[in-house]
């Protein structure tokens, strides 16, 4: 389908009339989208990276303001440096609180907008109304795209995308009219888009295929086609044109990188080596194409394969990919085909798994943007073939209204599994296999609601699917310590210590080792211990507080103000000052004891809490005397 773009222009009544439509149409689209998608008012935060985006994250959550803009921008952190999606959750929190519906309303206003600014680019590029809503609902109304917007940590992909479909416009606009202002908005869009989420790093890869379809830019044209007012170029000289953009996408590709490798996210090639990430790479295309066609058993995290995918399984996904990419070629008027498929290959090359971030091996999210590229295949084929065997628009209406049912039906439904953590991890555990990441986060889900028994019971069954880190398995002993589980506590320490070569956590291990003992009362035991953590890490503080408490137990308040002392040097917190000040009143040294204090208050932000925590610690290490004088606060090992 080629534009035509040499048409006089129609009268004022008429583009009057062309303008209310479109408005018509684009608000049919907004009411459309927000009632599919009203189940969210129900919604709420799902734990995993609402927690840290949000939850737990004090630079956002206690709103918007100027420290939170210099965080935003000069921060990386969960892994990113997005620093418009750090500002929009601010915002949100501003706004609403930690009050969910407002969150996900904002998202649900994004995407609305993300689809009308999506059939308005198709509009106008092509020119076609039908065929260019019909791209837009899809996209809308599609449940593939509920994770992007049902989850709040997700608004990175709605964010990003309005960025992405406005420089799409703009570059339109320039395509046809030239000018340096219009490059230059194509640019900071781009720019705006990339703070906001790395995904849209194709942004001018999409620019060339748009140049070959609808715009028609690439390529001389046939001889005594009408070029209308859009001059063909060489395909060099539209990647020439594009530097500027290339450059913002590298630039963007190396913050990214770096984020993630600070934040730990970036996947070793020993932990999945090339040819397993080739192999799920393959696999997940056809699973992309197969959800969007087919939209059944959606989560919101697929695990990566613990073995090699079944040869079978590989070589039956590389012939889909193959013989699609064959097909479409074969018709090369029909520039459609090759503009769609390449924009579902292309834009997803940044999250197929060749550079592994995180544990998963797909997601649903990450389809956001490349699903376009099919429904803009599929929906122009299916036009022209309808307008070739002259089948009637109103045919196609029907048949198109039918599917926009289906997928709207479907989408509410899976909204419903959004409401809330549990609900949203236990349906994931039954439309996946051995997910041992759903399992975890269900735990999380479960730790937060108190539930600690039932979060320990899907900790151990993630243990049993996957091969933690030992770091995280220290954290886990930790969390059964905190909600009484002492012996699982001292098997997750035991194995750390026999796991790891890492001093400092070896060191780490000990000191939760002997906070364990001390709970059990065996106080020998404890010292021991704490005296290997200090002879493999003189500067952990916990080990110095722990020694520190066990002296003073014993009586001896000049050995315990001495470890206090070394303790807080290394870590001077209100914690530190009132044990301080504490054993040294025990010792007789008032004076010192009174500044020790002051100084705990004047860096404190609770202090009353502090001195009711320390309570609990002092029980803990078994002083069962426990005098009303006492000003000592909360010990690092109670958590």
């Amino acid at each position: 389908m080629k534009l035509q773009r040499s048409e006089p222009l129609p009268p004022q009544s008429v583009l009057a009339s062309l303008e209310k439509r479109t408005m018509v149409l684009c608000l049919f689209l907004f009411v459309l989208t927000l009632a599919v998608y009203n189940p969210i008012a129900h919604s709420g935060f799902v734990s995993s990276d609402d927690n840290p985006y949000i939850l737990q994250n004090p630079a956002v959550s206690d709103g918007l303001s100027w420290s939170t803009v210099k965080w935003a921008f000069t921060t990386v952190h969960a892994g990113y440096w997005h620093p418009l999606t750090w500002l929009s959750h601010a915002l949100d929190c501003q706004l609403f609180g930690l009050n969910p519906v407002g969150h996900h309303y904002v998202s649900l206003l994004f995407h609305a907008a993300n689809g009308i600014l999506l059939f308005l680019l198709l509009l106008e590029a092509t020119g076609a109304t039908l065929p260019s809503l019909m791209v837009a609902a899809l996209f809308a109304l599609h449940p593939q795209n509920v994770e992007s917007v049902a989850w709040a940590a997700e608004r990175k992909n709605v964010l990003s995308m309005f960025f992405f479909l406005l420089a799409m416009i703009a570059y339109d606009r320039y395509a046809r009219r030239g000018g340096r202002r219009l490059y230059a908005a194509v640019a900071v869009l781009f720019a705006l888009g990339l703070m906001a989420k790395p995904q849209i790093i194709t942004l001018p890869c999409v620019m060339l295929l748009w140049d070959y379809w609808p715009l028609g830019r690439m390529f001389n044209k046939t001889a005594g086609e009408d070029p209308g007012p859009i001059v063909p170029r060489s395909f060099f000289y539209l990647l020439r044109e594009k530097f500027p953009l290339f450059v913002l996408a590298v630039i963007g590709s190396a913050i990214t990188v770096w984020g993630q490798r600070a934040g730990g996210a970036v996947r070793t090639l020993a932990e999945y080596s090339l040819g397993s990430r080739l192999e799920n790479a393959v696999v997940s295309y056809t699973k992309y194409l197969a959800n969007t066609i087919w939209p059944v058993r959606l989560a919101p995290m697929y695990p990566h394969p613990v073995n090699l995918l079944p040869v079978g399984l590989v070589v039956a996904s590389a012939f889909v990919l193959v013989l699609v990419t064959t097909l479409v070629f074969l018709w090369p008027d029909r520039r459609y085909l090759a503009t769609g498929w390449l924009w579902f290959l292309g834009t997803l090359i940044p999250m197929i798994g060749i550079v592994q971030v995180g544990e998963q091996a797909m997601a649903d999210r990450f389809a956001y943007i490349p699903m376009i590229g099919l429904f803009v295949a599929a929906v122009w084929a299916i036009t022209e073939a309808g307008r070739t065997r002259k089948v009637s628009t109103a045919g196609l209406v029907t048949v198109a209204g039918v599917i926009l049912a289906t997928l709207g039906t479907v989408t509410y439904r899976q909204l419903g599994y959004w409401r809330n953590g549990e609900t949203l991890w236990r349906y994931t555990l039954s439309v996946t296999e051995n997910n041992y990441m759903a399992h975890d986060t269900l735990a999380m889900v479960l730790g937060e609601q108190r539930r600690s028994d039932e979060a320990i019971v899907e900790f151990r069954v993630a243990e049993r699917l996957h091969q933690y880190p030992l770091d995280q398995i220290l954290t886990l002993g930790v969390y059964e310590e905190s909600t009484g589980h002492p012996q699982g506590a001292i098997e997750q320490y035991t194995r750390v210590l026999q796991g790891s070569t890492d001093s400092k956590l070896q060191s780490a291990a000990l000191t939760h080792l002997g906070e364990v003992h001390c709970r059990l009362r065996n106080y020998e035991e404890a010292k021991r211990n704490y005296d290997k953590a200090l002879q493999l890490d003189p500067g952990n503080v916990g080990a110095l507080f722990g020694e520190g408490l066990l002296a003073e137990r014993a009586g001896d308040s000049a050995l315990a103000a001495e470890q206090f002392s070394r303790a807080v040097k290394l870590q001077p917190t209100d914690n530190g000052f009132l044990f301080l000040a504490d054993a040294l009143r025990q010792a007789g040294h008032l004076g010192e004891a009174k500044s020790a204090e002051q100084i705990a208050e004047k860096i404190s932000s609770n202090f009353n809490q502090a001195r009711k925590t320390v309570q609990q610690t002092y029980q803990i290490f078994g002083f069962h005397v426990l005098e009303t004088a006492r000003t000592a606060a909360a010990s690092p090992l109670v958590r």
